[in-house]
């Protein structure tokens, strides 16, 4: 598929590919270990995986008329019955629902791509690749948490770190809004991802974009580096060797302004 929705859909795909494989050699040890995120093990991970996947395809359903939409009650009873299971359980209960989801999402024909939208947490129903990426935007970074809570040096895949900051620069800026702290950073910034044509704009607000403005510092590293720097997601252990920022903030103060979900 060649059009943005089918792009993201084959990137969430690699994504629920990758975790299939990984989650049946897990040990229960493992499973009730730490993750990447510093509150939750590893199964508690999948578990939000897995209740987010059958949420979204909740909604997915009643936006092509498969089944009503889901009552106000829903998702946390989803919640429920998820936060109840085993670890085990979670684990295993996170691949069927991602797998069906994923599935539901591929069903889509490419020449409604661009026409369907999907109702969400947002006020108005959204179009469908920025649905798909909303969902792209959750497993990415938490099947790096997976990975992380095995690895240190656990990275985000490179077509999901572009996706999503194709995305992020676009259709889902409005994220940043809500994850970035722009008060935490000590002045005004333009950080220049090296290599790339993205900047991270830092003022009243936070956003990515690809607009040419003059810039006051640089943040040197890979795309995936920068890309979980937004989702909180680069802490001093999982930062890879010459990663860094120069000019008017320090990775330290980025690292403050992007404090993660």
């Amino acid at each position: 598929m060649t059009t943005l929705a089918g792009r993201t859909i084959a990137a969430l795909r690699s994504e629920y590919d990758s975790l299939a494989d990984l989650v049946p050699t897990l040990s229960a040890d493992q499973l009730t270990g730490p993750s990447g995120a510093s509150e939750w093990t590893v199964a508690d991970v999948l578990s939000h995986l897995g209740s987010g996947a059958e949420i979204t395809r909740a909604g997915f359903r009643a936006a092509v008329g498969e089944a009503e939409a889901p009552g106000p009650d829903f998702n946390q009873s989803v919640w429920d019955r998820w936060n109840a299971l085993s670890p085990q359980d979670q684990a295993t209960g996170s691949i069927a629902a991602n797998a069906e989801l994923v599935a539901g999402l591929e069903s889509v024909p490419e020449d409604r791509h661009e026409d369907l939208r999907v109702r969400t947490f947002l006020p108005d129903p959204v179009p469908f690749a920025s649905f798909a990426a909303i969902r792209l935007s959750e497993v990415a970074p938490h099947t790096w948490d997976v990975r992380a809570g095995l690895d240190p040096a656990a990275a985000i895949a490179d077509g999901s770190a572009a996706l999503l900051a194709e995305h992020l620069s676009g259709g889902l800026g409005f994220l940043l809004g809500f994850i970035g702290k722009p008060k935490e950073a000590p002045e005004h910034a333009v950080v220049e991802i090296s290599g790339t044509d993205y900047r991270i704009v830092i003022d009243d607000s936070v956003r990515l974009t690809t607009e040419s403005l003059p810039v006051t510092a640089t943040f040197t590293g890979p795309l995936e580096a920068a890309v979980r720097l937004l989702y909180g997601r680069l802490g001093p252990a999982h930062t890879p060797a010459g990663t860094g920022a120069t000019g008017n903030i320090t990775l330290d103060q980025l690292r403050a302004v992007f404090p993660g979900f």
